[in-house]
């Protein structure tokens, strides 16, 4: 008998634009607005058993406009309110690499975890129990349907709108 967890599907979202209206570099709560349907999503496939992770591109930390901290900060709110809601986030994962940021610490000519990259998702893939074959990335940019894509892992593309009614059919909430 193994003691190997048993495997559940992922729910792979992208932060802005699927979660969050995207604003531009988002990392103050007093800029945050949730996207309509994204706790009820959350929560959905928190009832129906599926891990639930957040893959997000953050350059605006290497570009020197925020601090990770502020970034961390903005997660901690996000889960309580989605905590409040019912629903949960089972790991954050962020890169704040890009070609050309202004802190030296976070450039990177092609950071592997840099959306389209698909390295958070292959983290995430090798750090929780994952069911890859019914897991499925949400994005609202077509870098995250290839990171999708090149993880082994479903992709739909949101267009906006309420992200519970767009997701209504991928699982029983």
């Amino acid at each position: 008998m193994s003691d190997a967890p048993a495997l559940k599907p992922a729910l792979f979202l992208d932060r802005d634009g699927v979660l969050n209206e995207d604003h531009g570099y988002v990392h103050r709560w007093s800029d945050f607005r949730w996207i309509d349907g994204a706790c009820e999503a959350v929560a959905a496939f928190n009832r129906a058993g599926w891990l639930v992770f957040v893959v997000t591109n953050q350059s605006g930390i290497g570009r020197g406009y925020y601090t990770e901290a502020a970034m961390h900060a903005l997660h901690g709110r996000m889960a309580e309110e989605l905590a409040a809601a019912g629903g949960h986030i089972d790991a954050f994962y962020f890169c704040p690499h890009h070609p050309e940021a202004a802190l030296e610490s976070y450039r990177h000519p092609d950071p592997p975890d840099r959306k389209p990259n698909p390295g958070m998702i292959l983290r995430a893939l090798s750090e929780w129990p994952v069911d890859r074959a019914r897991s499925l990335m949400v994005g609202d940019k077509p870098a995250d349907m290839e990171a999708a894509a090149r993880a082994g892992v479903r992709g739909r593309l949101f267009g906006g709108g309420d992200l519970a009614a767009f997701l209504a059919g991928e699982v029983a909430g």
